[in-house]
């Protein structure tokens, strides 16, 4: 069978794309490796969905899922190793077979990169968080550590300083990376406390988190922070290797595509956080599906 649409990855954007696509009547498949909803559900508790006062991640993405089933979107759970150009069709090859569309949404999004810690997965959602707009209002009050030294920490430190008690800034390198501005800004504070030339080298407690073991990159000099939660900011991977024939990547690894989604490639198009831009939540991620989506149509359609 010979699919108008086939999405790689089911978060939000994939989910989303899917539901754009079936209402417009196309035939859709999505194609997911592990689990339907991304990182989002991670977060034990969600207050910046539209619609939604609370809820949780898991409970968000089974809502999406179930709306797609109800589409008649078909489902298939495989890793997607690469996608071939046969010019009017597209060939997604898996670890189990291959499939056929007249195009293709990549929706594969990006991993937090992880210190690779003992106990590390165990206490994400139980102390560890990666999303200060997300997360950081169940920390209101309480003392947090952000983990990097990059724009990208310096950014979430700065919206968890003005909701927490005490926060720490942790950073492997003497000198922070992120924009000299927003260094200033963060050390103009009075609750932080920036740690420097010091790795995380182990992760406190039992069942959630409740500190971290710090070595000093100098000396090897061992220390412990007692914290209530930890958010990591050490990076992105986005999962697009196995695409690097077919598509444009930038020099991180994320597709480039311009404001329609559409890649260098077409045909192939691209949504949510493994694309090339910079806010990356759960609302962008649903508005690059839809996006995504309907120029994916119009192009099954001039396909006719």
């Amino acid at each position: 069978m010979i699919y108008d649409i086939i999405i790689v990855g089911g978060g939000p954007a994939g989910l989303t794309a899917a539901l754009y696509a079936k209402r417009a009547n196309k035939s859709v498949l999505i194609i997911e490796k592990s689990t339907f909803g991304g990182q989002i559900t991670y977060s034990p508790k969600v207050e910046n969905i539209p619609g939604f006062t609370v809820l949780s991640g898991n409970e968000f993405a089974e809502k999406m899922v179930d709306q797609v089933l109800a589409q008649e979107a078909e489902t298939e759970f495989a890793e997607v190793t690469a996608i071939r150009n046969d010019g009017e069709f597209k060939t997604v090859i898996t670890e189990d077979g291959e499939f056929g569309a007249k195009t293709v949404i990549i929706a594969t999004g990006a991993k937090h990169r992880l210190l690779g810690l003992e106990k590390e997965e165990e206490f994400i959602g139980n102390g560890i968080s990666f999303c200060a707009v997300c997360d950081g209002a169940f920390y209101e009050g309480k003392t947090v550590a952000v983990i990097g030294g990059g724009n990208s920490a310096l950014q979430e430190a700065l919206l968890l300083s003005d909701l927490v008690k005490k926060l720490y800034v942790v950073q492997n390198l003497d000198f922070f990376t992120g924009e000299a501005k927003l260094v200033d800004q963060l050390l103009a504070k009075p609750n932080v406390t920036a740690i420097l030339g010091t790795v995380v080298d182990g992760y406190l407690g039992e069942n959630e988190l409740n500190g971290v073991r710090l070595k000093r990159v100098a000396d090897g000099e061992i220390s412990q922070l007692f914290v209530d939660g930890v958010f990591l900011a050490v990076g992105l991977i986005p999962q697009n290797g196995q695409f690097k024939d077919v598509v444009t990547l930038d020099e991180r690894g994320y597709v480039d595509s311009d404001e329609a989604c559409r890649t260098n490639t077409a045909g192939i198009f691209v949504a949510g956080d493994c694309r090339k831009k910079r806010i990356r939540q759960v609302t962008t991620a649903a508005a690059d599906g839809a996006i995504a989506a309907l120029a994916a149509c119009d192009y099954v359609d001039s396909l006719k």
